[in-house]
């Protein structure tokens, strides 16, 4: 019996654009779903393709039509969905064979997953895919977790489908247990970042300047063609562009500003603060989301405090260009810092420079400098993207005008929230002699934790009068 190179379990959006994908590269894929409907629905997509599926709505059939060993993806809910799922294959699955956990997990639940089925003999590779509908279909960013065993078993095929760069696959295995679920998380805290960035520099555009929303395309489309040259620049201007049909209106204008989150960006942000690391711009945007949520209370603030001054913005659109700029270098600096720091803890050894490399096409966040950031972490010990030689020139060039636009959002009342967590990362990080030694003092004493003096040795209490 014919049997296929590969399984996929999961027959949603994400899941059906993955197994086209697949089918379209020319390989043989089975597909399953709980609801058989769903699979009738693919094989009616898959038309020329559907010589390449094996469909099958019993579980044990899919399992068994897999060529051993069996590499079997499964792209359900985050969640129990998933640890349902498992444990449902299981049941047909043999030694040697594993599954891939394809969808948006949580990096701890990676690593139990990693653990549990290591020890039943089954491989488990946590794999993180980038770029959404189209690029499941047309080619994805693939961030790999797991044994090295599987990815081997799986890889021609994870790199078949995946996106290229200058023909360079945009699939990469980055180490063992949940490696690669924790990068497509920081992707995401990254991409919360950078959007909520694109949303603050349109505020000023359209409350500060008085900008329709087609004029702020033409701009975006413009500096798209520069070195803010990325997907979301580019989608940003689709968006703004785009005219409801119905009232002939900007569809951006009608669209109720409350921003949906499904976790990733949140999971980010306590992952850096677990980690000690500093991850502002991130928490700026999740905050921020969480800010958009509370509608019905911003419209009773805004009646009692008064609207942002409308067209008061004394600032360029070169200037915000520049801002942008430098904000999203900040943010990608906290994202790699965070990966960083995991790979230590964790002791995954991620490749940074490889990272920079898989997201360079594919994926959500790619962006014109991300082959300059691989660069630098593969040619030098690059401890932070903000002391990297080719990304001090940028900020050399554009923080003051990052520091024009945070002070023109502080007079106008615009929020901008990410743009002044960069700023305040950037300045933090660069200075020398900060004010922590006030707080260490501080500590002592209320609570004498002690404190350490540049010009002596060991740990140091003050003579503090009582307050008591």
């Amino acid at each position: 019996m014919l049997k296929a190179d590969i399984g996929l379990f999961g027959l949603a959006v994400m899941g059906s654009n993955l197994a086209l994908n697949i089918a379209e590269n020319g390989y043989k894929v089975a597909v399953s779903n709980r609801s058989p409907s769903k699979i009738d629905d693919i094989m009616d997509m898959a038309g020329e393709l559907s010589g390449q599926f094996i469909p099958n709505a019993d579980l044990g059939a899919f399992v068994q039509s897999v060529k051993k060993p069996r590499s079997i993806i499964i792209m359900v809910k985050a969640g129990k969905a998933v640890d349902l799922t498992i444990e449902a294959l299981l049941e047909y699955m043999e030694e040697g064979d594993a599954i891939i956990e394809a969808g948006n997990a949580n990096y701890r639940d990676s690593m139990r997953r990693y653990e549990d089925l290591r020890v039943r003999g089954i491989g488990f590779l946590g794999v993180g895919v980038s770029g959404g509908e189209e690029g499941a279909r047309f080619g994805p960013s693939i961030m790999v977790g797991g044994t090295k065993e599987q990815w081997h078993n799986a890889e021609e095929i994870l790199t078949a489908i995946s996106a290229k760069f200058n023909g360079e696959p945009c699939a990469a295995y980055l180490g063992t247990s949940g490696a690669g679920h924790f990068v497509k998380t920081i992707h995401n805290g990254i991409e919360y970042a950078d959007m909520q960035m694109i949303a603050e520099v349109f505020g000023v555009m359209r409350d500060g300047l008085g900008m329709t929303p087609a004029e702020c395309a033409q701009v975006f489309k413009n500096w798209n063609k520069g070195s803010l040259n990325s997907y979301l620049v580019e989608i940003t201007a689709h968006v703004l562009e785009a005219v409801d049909e119905k009232t002939g209106k900007p569809l951006v204008e009608l669209i109720l500003d409350k921003a949906g989150q499904k976790g990733t960006g949140r999971w980010s942000a306590i992952a850096a603060q677990e980690l000690g690391v500093a991850a502002t711009t991130i928490e700026g945007a999740v905050a921020a989301r969480s800010i958009s949520a509370l509608k019905d209370e911003r419209i009773a603030a805004q009646s009692i405090y008064g609207a942002p001054g409308a067209g008061n913005a004394d600032i360029s659109l070169e200037q915000l260009e520049q801002a942008l700029l430098a904000g999203k270098i900040a943010a990608y600096a906290q994202g790699f810092a965070i990966m960083s720091k995991a790979s230590e803890e964790n002791g995954w050894e991620l490749p940074l420079g490889t990272i920079a490399r898989i997201w360079r096409a594919g994926c959500i966040i790619r962006s014109g400098f991300l082959d300059q950031m691989a660069k630098s972490y593969e040619k030098e010990q690059t401890v932070n993207l903000l002391v990297a030689p080719d990304f001090v020139k940028i900020m050399q060039a554009n923080n003051g005008a990052l520091r024009e636009v945070v002070a023109a959002g502080a007079r106008g009342a615009f929020p901008l929230p990410c743009l002044c967590a960069a700023l305040s990362y950037f300045d933090g990080y660069r200075q020398a002699n900060g004010t922590a030694s006030l707080i260490q003092g501080q500590r002592d004493f209320f609570g004498a934790h002690g404190f350490i003096l540049t010009d002596r040795e060991g740990e140091q209490h003050g003579n503090w009068p009582s307050t008591l």
